[in-house]
């Protein structure tokens, strides 16, 4: 009995003061802690998950606002004159759901924009835009009105000041701010990724003067077209680029009419004479010809393949040396001077001076030179200048090269800080005989370029006309060239102008600088008698500038 008392005891001291392991209650607790722990886990990935989902919805918006209102650098000459900017305009618009009285409304923007009829657009449903780009006069105005339906709208705009002074040069932009064209297009990434501004070696005087010549070209030649190029001779630096017609910047238009080609850089003609020189260059560089070499009994026509080559003047005398050949433009004689040269030689000479190959340039708009393949009437041809066909900014390259020693010359509308010192791709020999040539056409009587012969500015150049090619052999339209070098004492600039089919004005007066009688009624249509004309003109003009400035 008392050992089951005892016993009974012993059991319960050791339930009241004995440990024992509680597994159950072990494993609760750690699965809390994991349930926490995991939460907050959850918690964190959800967090991090919203701050980067933050981060690119704001890259997006970024984006888009980067996109629609992207920034462009400014575009200068090189006198610091803005010729393109970045700026924010206001655009005016209407929610006709808003207006109250529409009659009245549209009465008040018929006297605010008498040019523009919103009348159908008032009575939809949409937004309507009453002027983009709003002058702050007009501005001011609509907002005097108090009218609650009317909604302003800014935006980033490109404007060019110049309107279409530049129009080729510069290019366009598309409805996102991008280049599509000219500058805009080629220094599109410099343009969008720099606030520094793409300084040019334009100058926005002379560019201005020289167009405005042109412009006169067209009312007294009536031509359909014209383009001028003005180059420093020895670095390459155009101070002036023009084709005409040109457009407006400012409107945005979509330009696809080829009548407003860049007839400066894409246009591809047929020059004529002004070819010659190249040819007596040619000669002189290879030592075939001399200045004074002589060339008897030359024939008033040959023929080559059954093709005729006459000359363009009964009169031409038939005993000449080279240098009377180019002073008097002779074709025979050319012709002749071609064959002494022959096709390999006259090849590299043109390859060389910037003809034959693919002209390396600031904008896109450039045109490649056509010729077809050599042979021995090409041979003759292309030695008087018919037959091959290039570009006015190649001509401007190749009479730079000619006349500056025989220099290497790129074309170039950016401003450089530094200019590398080119090397000599022709011989020395070639200017020296060549330019005073150059200065007999423009300033004896049987030269063909009196016109330009402007007091002061030593002023040697050549003239080309030639029949414009069409379907099956030539038209009677021309175009009409004058490629000039000045001074011919110490060449620094070459000025080629070029006028697409003028024609003989028998009205016109021509006044000449050496005081002899005024002269009308001219019938002739060629160079010596358009082009030569307008380039006096245009020297007139720019030459007090180019002798104090450059």
């Amino acid at each position: 009995m008392n050992n089951i008392k005892d016993k009974i005891v012993q059991d319960q001291y050791n339930s009241e003061f004995s440990y024992s392991e509680n597994k159950s209650n072990l494993i609760i607790s750690f699965e809390r802690i994991a349930f926490i722990f995991f939460l907050f886990f959850i918690i964190a990935i959800i967090f991090s998950l919203k701050v980067i989902f933050l981060s690119l919805e704001n890259e997006i918006v970024t984006g888009k606002v980067s996109k629609k209102e992207n920034f462009r650098s400014s575009i200068v000459d090189k006198k610091g004159n803005i010729l393109a900017k970045t700026v924010t305009v206001v655009n005016i618009g209407i929610n006709p759901n808003l207006v109250i009285d529409k009659e009245k409304l549209l009465i008040t923007l018929r006297l605010l924009f008498p040019k523009k009829n919103f009348k159908e657009k008032m009575y939809g449903k949409k937004f309507f835009y009453v002027k983009k780009k709003i002058s702050q006069e007009k501005l001011e105005k609509i907002l005097l009105l108090g009218d609650k339906s009317f909604i302003q709208e800014e935006k980033i705009a490109r404007i060019y000041p110049n309107g279409e002074l530049f129009s080729h040069i510069l290019g366009q932009i598309d409805d996102n701010n991008n280049g599509i064209s000219g500058l805009e297009k080629t220094f599109d990434y410099e343009l969008t990724t720099s606030r520094d501004p793409l300084i040019l070696t334009l100058d926005t005087d002379l560019q201005y003067l020289i167009r405005e010549e042109l412009l006169k070209s067209k009312d007294i030649f009536q031509n359909i077209g014209s383009a001028a190029i003005l180059m420093d001779i020895n670095n390459g630096d155009i101070l002036s680029m023009i084709s005409l017609p040109d457009f407006d910047l400012n409107k945005r238009e979509k330009i696809s009419d080829l009548k407003y080609i860049n007839r400066a850089t894409k246009g591809v003609y047929e020059f004529g004479s002004v070819f010659k020189t190249f040819t007596i260059a040619a000669g002189i560089n290879y030592d075939v010809i001399k200045p004074e070499t002589e060339f008897k009994d030359l024939k008033k026509r040959i023929v080559c393949a059954n093709n005729p080559i006459s000359e363009y003047d009964d009169k031409m005398p038939s005993d000449l040396t080279a240098e009377e050949i180019l002073i008097r433009s002779g074709n025979i004689g050319s012709a002749r001077i071609a064959e002494k040269i022959g096709i390999d030689n006259y090849d590299k000479f043109l390859q060389t001076i910037g003809i034959l190959t693919n002209i390396s340039f600031d904008i896109d708009e450039v045109g490649e030179t056509q010729m077809g393949r050599w042979g021995k009437c090409k041979l003759l041809t292309v030695g008087f200048g018919h037959g091959i066909a290039t570009t006015l900014l190649q001509l401007t390259k190749g009479y730079s090269i000619i006349s500056n020693g025989g220099f290497d010359v790129s074309p170039t509308l950016i401003k450089k800080n530094n200019y590398e010192k080119t090397k000599r791709i022709i011989n020395e020999e070639v200017s020296k005989k060549i330019n005073p040539i150059l200065r007999k056409i423009v300033s004896t009587e049987d030269g063909t370029a009196g016109f330009a012969n402007v007091k002061g500015y030593d002023i040697g150049g050549k003239t080309g006309t030639a029949d414009i090619a069409s379907a099956g052999g030539y038209s009677k339209k021309k175009i009409n060239t004058f490629a000039s070098v000045f001074p011919t004492s110490n060449p620094k600039f070459v000025l080629v102008v070029m006028l697409d089919e003028p024609k003989a004005n028998k009205e016109f007066v021509y006044h000449y600088r050496d005081g002899r009688n005024p002269y009308k009624g001219n019938r002739r249509n060629t160079a010596g008698w358009t082009t030569v004309w307008i380039t006096g003109q245009i020297i007139e003009k720019i030459g007090p500038i180019l002798a104090t400035k450059y």
